[in-house]
């Protein structure tokens, strides 16, 4: 079957990046005849037409996408046009954007895992507490850079003001209650664009890796740093797996969505297994 391609992107991110991408990948699909159509900021309402859908942005990108077509059976593949970029890290590694495109025409596709958390839908991960706040500061502040010096310049300032929440943690197997710096709930294994935090998540197994850091010192919390872009914070988390947690604080906090800030004192959250498509 002739491939026809619908290729989705925020030209806001990645500063230029996603445009730069546009560019190439046009040149590229045009010298090999390949058929396709380019959206921008105004996407289609629906994509039965096509074969394929590429998006080219970041997480970000790739959230919105799966919550505006949320039903989507069409293969997918994610270019790192954004900042961040941590899932498309976790299918295609540091691929060129030659490699990449090679991999977008011509890999099979596979069942990747999404899941929900209050009713939006994910797929890199949750994060609440600490990097939630860290989200929200990000969000809320005008940074000269992004991505991964955006997110640890974020970190330093945060880190000494931070105040945990006490909070309680349900899966289909464990119940914890304390005082939790950081509850993460993986399907990929990175934030922050670069910050290793769930290193054996894996986007195909029905299952979360939930990490949880309990509360810890201000010394605890900058020994931390160095080592959490290669997952050494795991030495202090308690860790397990789980289809589905729900998590009640005792008090409204911060939590992101595949790096997209929101705030609640409960989240509901469930594995989705094999829900899209992805090239790779």
């Amino acid at each position: 079957m002739n491939k026809k391609i619908a290729i989705l992107y925020n030209s806001k991110a990645g500063k230029g990046k996603a445009v730069r991408l546009i560019v190439w990948l046009q040149a590229e699909l045009n010298e090999r005849r390949l058929q396709f159509e380019i959206f921008s900021d105004r996407w289609p309402t629906e994509l039965d037409s096509y074969t394929d859908a590429w998006i080219v942005g970041g997480d970000g990108t790739l959230n919105y996408f799966i919550n505006k077509y949320p039903h989507c059976k069409l293969p997918l593949f994610i270019y790192r046009g954004g900042t961040g970029n941590d899932f498309a890290w976790k299918l295609y590694g540091n691929k060129k954007p030659e490699d990449c495109l090679q991999v977008a025409i011509e890999a099979s596709a596979k069942k990747v895992d999404a899941g929900t958390c209050n009713g939006r839908f994910f797929v890199n991960g949750v994060g609440i507490g600490f990097d939630g706040e860290i989200v929200r500061s990000m969000q809320a502040d005008k940074f000269l850079f992004r991505g991964h010096s955006a997110y640890y310049a974020a970190v330093l300032r945060k880190i000494f003001s931070f105040r945990e929440a006490e909070v309680k943690i349900q899966t289909q197997e464990i119940s914890w209650r304390m005082y939790a710096f950081m509850v993460t709930i993986a399907n990929g294994s990175r934030y922050g664009g670069g910050f290793l935090v769930a290193p054996d998540a894996q986007v195909d197994d029905g299952r979360f890796d939930i990490v949880v850091i309990p509360k810890i010192s201000l010394m605890q919390r900058l020994s931390l740093l160095p080592g959490a872009d290669k997952g050494k914070h795991l030495r202090i988390a308690t860790t397990t797996r789980s289809g589905s947690v729900i998590v009640n604080a005792d008090k409204i906090i911060a939590a992101h969505l595949d790096g997209e800030a929101i705030e609640s004192d409960n989240f509901e959250i469930d594995i989705l297994p094999g829900k899209f498509l992805f090239r790779y």
